[in-house]
């Protein structure tokens, strides 16, 4: 038998084959190939052809707030996010909630309370500890869980012998140990970090004390008892302090010829807390070639704790267009916001996966998972709207007596919720390549169904995925994928605006279907890859919801369908020899139609969305390296507000009245280092410095143009007129953060 050795791409999945095929031409000879095999193996290699891999040594290097592999996740073209102080994202229309993130196989959550973007600290996903990222804007195969949008997996890596790295800098820092016994039968990863957001905080054009304190502490434990048979340990800590203290205001918006100034000041504060911890161990047994045994026990505790109360008074005031001087008259008002949130979140169960390989071409693989939900949630928040000394809305008046009635709060929702659900889902998929005349195809094809003991629903999701090769000069893919995928409902779907626990809220429903291509060539004698993706959505059985800054509200209704469609289009490779690079774009419009009462844009619309990821160094010194991330989208819906009925709850149906859009978001943000030591140099130093493997000092440049984008807008109602206001909420300024990175 003839064995065929191939290189492996480091641009696209590479499609295996194993059959015996003949090829005449005038000028080739007669070639049996009986095998196609890759030179090396991959860490969390995948057989799903949405998948886009992201390096794990890029996202460290990018100059990011939120976080390295979030902040390159969004500039892929699909991905779009209107806060740079978020990790969270939203994909192709779909909402922070949608998106599915694994570490090792294993499902994790984010914080359930957080509102604000300043209060989420750091991303779970910490980069030194990362082999491999893979990341799926739809159409994903079945052994991922039940959401709309996308999924995100990281593989994290084990050392190969003693090693010690960190990071300091203005903003906080972390330290990695990794440790590899001499058979490498055991190793140890260890990682902890900090951080302090109150420098890029204080770019805020406002005056406010913030304290906002972040650090978790990770672990990677993995011993191999043999060839067939190892195990392995992730264990996860993290405490986020938030202190907030408010003291006063002043934004101006509005337009050249009727600019607008609103000057607010301040009492009280908030403080939030926010302690996620979570445990894994995972059994692999590998009785033959064939076979592949995963066992997997976890265990995932969240306590939020939200807490405020803030009195705010405001002075809204107009300018003469031709003088540009005060008008006399202006609006004065006022309200009080108060939260005593709690929410306590476990979850813990088992999963088995198994995977059978009977050749190299074909793959099938089932899994199977039990999780044991316990939801505790204690909600008081309300809001109380005065202006010019009447509150909103407004007491009911007596005609007999001319009093007025019982004062009214703008919202109160009130909850105390204490559930233990169970959850199962399997799955089953079949993976197979082969030849279709000289053509190379890939199919993946499966099925997963779930229930929840909650709402006593089965859900039933079946995917596909299709990709052909074809034997032409051009090296083109054409892939096809698509399938029914649920949003199953969890803590924030159930819970009504009154603040109790629906039980028959059902899980939301898309149906997707996406057309893609890949076009790799080479330019200027370098490697790139052009993708280009059309993809359709219909969804049904949706939730309507509001974005309060990041927090989403949803209506606790299924009353609601919608649907989505766009382009998306990469350019991906050197463009400067050695180093990877891109640029994003895409166009992409979401509808829903509530009650029936026609399509209007979701809160998600992003439209238009350009974005670029760029790697350069200085040829004649090459330790001067830069890297720079661009943004610019479209401004989401606003909506204007949500208003309130006269049982101070939310009308959704105002979206039909209310159609505002927020600014564009553009953001540049720049990193530039010098590498005093690198590993790849071949003359090692001596004395002191020959202990560092690497040693770079940085410079990185957050919102290098200074511009003030806006990620919400604050209402403010004129009683005289009853106009709603839009005050927008500035993010970030400029703010130059200097790095230091080591390796021992």
């Amino acid at each position: 038998m003839k064995k065929l050795v191939l290189p492996l791409s480091l641009i696209v999945p590479v499609l295996i084959f194993s059959q015996n095929r003949k090829k005449d031409t005038a000028t080739t000879k007669v070639t049996d190939i009986e095998e196609v095999v890759f030179q090396k193996k991959v860490t969390g290699r995948t057989n799903d052809l949405t998948n886009v891999k992201i390096s794990a040594k890029e996202a460290k290097a990018v100059a990011s707030i939120s976080g390295g592999i979030e902040g390159l996740i969004k500039t892929l073209p699909s991905v779009n996010s209107n806060t740079e102080l978020s990790s969270q994202y939203m994909v192709r229309g779909g909402n922070y909630d949608e998106n599915l993130i694994y570490i090792n196989d294993i499902e994790i959550y984010r914080p359930f309370l957080i509102r604000n973007s300043q209060q989420e600290g750091m991303s779970i996903i910490n980069p030194d500890m990362v082999s491999t990222v893979n990341f799926s804007a739809g159409g994903f195969e079945p052994r991922y869980g039940d959401k709309m949008s996308s999924a995100l997996n990281i593989y994290y890596r084990e050392p190969e012998k003693f090693e010690v790295s960190g990071e300091a800098s203005l903003i906080g820092g972390r330290l990695t140990t990794g440790l590899a016994s001499k058979n490498k039968k055991f190793t140890a990863l260890f990682s902890g970090r900090y951080r302090n957001t109150n420098l890029v905080l204080n770019t805020l054009k406002e005056d406010t004390d913030f304290n906002p304190t972040y650090w978790d502490f990770q672990s990677y434990l993995n011993y191999h008892l043999n060839d067939k048979f190892s195990m392995s340990f992730i264990g996860y800590y993290s405490k986020n302090d938030y202190e907030m203290v408010p003291k006063q205001k002043s934004v101006t918006f509005g337009s050249l010829q009727q600019p607008i100034t609103v000057n607010i000041g301040y009492a009280g504060k908030e403080n939030d807390q926010y302690k996620n911890m979570m445990g894994t161990f995972s059994m692999n047994y590998k009785p033959t070639d064939q076979w592949k045994l995963t066992l997997d026990a976890f265990a995932y505790q969240n306590r939020e704790k939200e807490y405020y109360s803030i009195q705010s008074q405001y002075e809204l005031q107009t300018f003469d267009p031709k003088t540009q001087e005060p008008v006399a008259s202006y609006d004065l008002g006022g309200q009080i916001e108060h939260a005593r949130n709690d929410l306590f979140v476990r979850t813990y169960g088992t999963q088995f996966r198994a995977k059978f390989s009977p050749n190299v071409n074909t793959d099938i693989e089932v899994g199977f998972k039990y999780e044991k939900e316990n939801l505790k949630d204690f909600t008081n928040e309300w809001k109380l709207i005065d202006s010019a000394g009447y509150s909103l809305p407004r007491p009911e008046v007596d005609p007999r007596t001319g009093g007025t009635g019982n004062l009214k709060l703008s919202y109160y929702i009130a909850g105390n919720n204490n559930i233990e659900p169970s959850r199962l889902s399997a799955y089953a998929q079949y993976s197979q390549k082969f030849y279709w005349g000289a053509s190379k195809v890939f199919v993946n094809a499966g099925v997963r169904v779930a229930n929840w003991s909650f709402n006593k629903e089965t859900i039933f999701s079946p995917r596909f995925q299709f990709a052909i090769k074809p034997d032409w000069d051009s090296d083109m893919l054409f892939k096809l994928s698509g399938g029914i995928y649920y949003q199953a409902p969890f803590y924030k779907e159930i819970k009504d605006l009154d603040g109790s626990f629906n039980s028959d809220i059902k899980s939301q429903r898309s149906m997707q279907l996406i057309l893609a291509n890949d076009y790799e060539f080479f330019m200027y004698d370098r490697p790139f890859k052009l993708t280009t993706e059309l993809y359709y959505k219909k969804m049904d059985n949706l939730i309507p919801y509001y974005m309060d800054n990041v927090r989403i509200r949803y209506s606790g209704e299924n009353n609601a369908k919608g649907y989505a469609y766009g382009i998306d289009t990469r350019l991906f490779g050197e463009f400067v020899p050695g180093v990877d690079s891109w640029l994003s774009a895409s166009y992409a419009r979401v509808y829903e139609n509530i009650a029936g009462k026609g399509d209007i844009p979701r809160p998600t619309d992003q439209r238009f969305r350009f974005a670029m990821f760029y790697q350069d160094y200085m040829p004649q010194f090459p330790s001067m390296r830069v890297n720079l991330t661009l943004v610019y989208a479209m401004g989401l819906p606003t909506g204007a507000p949500v208003m309130f009925d006269s049982n101070g709850q939310p009308d959704f149906n105002s979206a039909y009245n209310y159609q505002k859009t927020l600014p564009s978001y553009k953001r540049v943000d720049i990193g530039l280092s010098k590498v005093f030591i690198d590993p790849k140099d071949k003359n090692k130093r001596s004395g002191f410095w020959g202990n560092f493997q690497e040693l770079t000092l940085g410079v990185q440049v957050f919102n290098a143009f200074n511009i003030n984008n806006t990620v919400a807008n604050q209402w403010i109602t004129d009683y005289n007129t009853n106009y709603m206001y839009p005050v927008p909420v500035r993010l970030t300024g400029r703010f130059f953060n200097v790095k230091l990175e080591f390796r021992l």
